[in-house]
C-alpha cells in the first residue's frame, strides 16, 4: 500500500506522499476538509499536494449530495492538452527562438491586452467565434439571465487564450524523439468570477444556517436547491469554456509550426488527451453515487489518459490509469509547487533560473522567477510515489516553452 492514511476528527485521509514535501500547513487544511459533514467516505490527497486558495492542491473530496465551490476553486475546468507530430527532433533547426516568438504571436498569453478585450463577442476572430456560437453563447446567456453579475466577466474575449501564472504552451520531444505540443490552460477571468461568485453565495447559505465551519471556504450547496442547480449548469459550462479554448490554442500552435517555415512538412496524430485537473464530476465509487471534485487532481481510471507536467525545467509525463479505487480513480496534476510565488522570488536569481532551464527557449526573465523548476517538488519523487495509480505511457521532454 503506497498511500498512508490519517485519522481525522472527521473522514479518514488518505495520502500518497511517500518521499515528497507533504508541510504541515496542507495538512491542517485538509484535517478541516475532513470534518465537513458531507465529505465522505475519505478524502484522498496526491503527492502534489500544496496549500490552496479555498481548498488544498492536490486534493480529491468526494461529498454526498453536495458540492463545495471552493473546492472546485476559480480556475474551473483548467487542465492539459497534449498532441503528438510526425515531426523529428533532428528536423528541428538548433536555435528555436523564432518558434517561440511564432507560438506567441499567435496565441495571446498574460493579461492579454488590446482589441480582444475591448471588442464584442461579433469581433473575435474566426475559430473562436464558430466555437463560442455553437457551444458557448447560448448557455452563457441564460447564466447571466439568472446571475447578471455573471456577465461581468471576460467570457469570449479569453476563448482560446492561455492566461498568467503557470499555464503554458509547449513543444516537446517523447522516448522516441517525436515532437509533441502541449499546453496547460482554464477558465480564465470568467470561471473565475464563477468561482467567486458561487463561493460567497455557500458562505451567504452557511451563515443564515448557523453552520459552523472550521473554515468560511468550506460552505457547500445543497443538492435539490437553486443555488446547486445554478452552479451544477455553471461550472458545467465553465468546463466545457476551458477544453474549447484548448482545443482552439492547440490547433493556433499547430498553424504556428507550419506557418514558421522552419519545418518539413508534417502531420498532426489524434489528440491524446484533453484533461481537467480542477473540476467536479458525479461519479459511482464503493457502490455509491458521489460529486467528486478534483483540485489539482486527474481522473486516472482504468485506462484513462492523462498528463502530468513537470516545470519549466523538468519532464512531463502522458499518462494510462490504473483505476486505484483508493484515489478514486486520481493521480497528480503536475509536480506541486514545494515554495509559494513569493518565496521563489527570494530564493531563485535569474543566474540559477537560467541554469535550471538550459537547453530549453523560454523566458529567462524576472518576471518568471515564481515559476523556476526549483520552486516545485522534484517530478521523479512525485511520479515513484503514486506509481500504483498510473503507468507512464510517454516521457515528454520540453524544448520550447512558452508561459503566460
Amino acid at each position: 500500500m503506497k498511500h498512508i492514511t490519517l485519522t481525522t476528527k472527521g473522514v479518514p485521509i488518505h495520502a500518497w506522499v511517500d518521499g515528497v514535501a507533504f508541510d504541515a500547513g496542507a495538512e491542517q487544511q485538509l484535517r478541516r476538509l475532513a470534518e465537513i459533514p458531507v465529505v465522505g467516505p475519505f478524502v484522498a490527497v496526491m503527492p502534489d499536494v500544496h496549500v490552496g486558495k479555498g481548498a488544498t492542491v492536490g486534493s480529491v473530496v468526494p461529498t454526498r449530495s453536495a458540492i463545495l465551490p471552493a473546492a472546485v476553486g476559480v480556475d474551473i475546468g483548467c487542465g492539459m492538452i497534449a498532441q503528438k507530430t510526425t515531426l523529428r527532433a533532428d528536423q528541428l533547426p538548433d536555435s528555436l527562438a523564432e518558434l517561440r516568438s511564432a507560438i506567441e504571436s499567435r496565441i495571446p498569453h498574460g493579461r492579454t491586452p488590446g482589441a480582444r478585450d475591448k471588442g464584442s463577442w461579433h469581433d473575435v476572430p474566426g475559430a473562436v467565434d464558430k466555437v463560442w456560437r455553437r457551444s458557448l453563447k447560448e448557455e452563457f446567456q441564460i447564466l447571466c439571465d439568472k446571475h447578471p453579475a455573471i456577465a461581468k466577466g471576460n467570457s469570449f474575449v479569453h476563448l482560446g487564450t492561455l492566461g498568467t501564472g503557470n499555464h503554458f504552451v509547449e513543444v516537446c520531444l517523447d522516448e522516441a524523439d517525436a515532437v509533441w505540443i502541449m499546453l496547460h490552460s482554464g477558465s480564465r477571468g470568467v470561471g473565475n468570477l464563477i468561482g467567486q461568485y458561487f463561493i460567497e453565495k455557500a458562505r451567504n447559505i452557511a451563515l443564515k444556517l448557523d453552520r459552523r465551519l472550521p473554515d468560511r471556504d468550506l460552505a457547500w450547496l445543497d443538492a435539490g436547491t437553486p443555488e446547486f442547480d445554478d452552479y451544477v449548469m455553471a461550472v458545467g459550462w465553465a468546463q466545457r469554456f476551458a477544453k474549447e479554448s484548448r482545443v482552439i490554442m492547440l490547433e493556433a500552435a499547430v498553424r504556428a509550426l507550419r506557418e514558421w517555415g522552419k519545418l518539413p512538412p508534417f502531420q498532426t496524430l489524434d489528440v491524446a488527451v484533453n484533461c481537467h485537473h480542477n473540476y467536479v464530476a458525479e461519479e459511482t465509487h464503493f457502490g455509491e453515487k458521489l460529486l467528486v471534485t478534483r483540485k489539482g487532481a486527474v481522473r486516472a481510471g482504468l485506462g484513462d489518459l492523462g498528463i502530468i507536467p513537470g516545470s519549466m525545467g523538468t519532464r512531463s509525463y502522458i499518462v494510462r490509469g490504473k483505476g486505484n479505487p483508493e484515489s478514486f480513480s486520481s493521480c497528480s496534476h503536475g509536480a506541486g509547487r514545494v515554495h509559494s510565488r513569493t518565496k521563489a522570488r527570494q530564493l531563485f536569481s535569474l543566474d540559477d533560473h537560467a541554469e535550471a532551464t538550459k537547453g530549453i527557449e523560454c523566458r529567462k526573465d524576472e518576471s518568471v522567477i515564481d515559476e523556476t523548476p526549483g520552486a516545485y517538488k522534484p517530478i521523479d519523487a512525485v511520479m515513484k510515489a503514486q506509481d500504483d495509480l498510473v503507468e507512464i505511457v510517454h516521457e515528454l521532454r520540453q524544448v520550447v516553452c512558452v508561459k503566460g
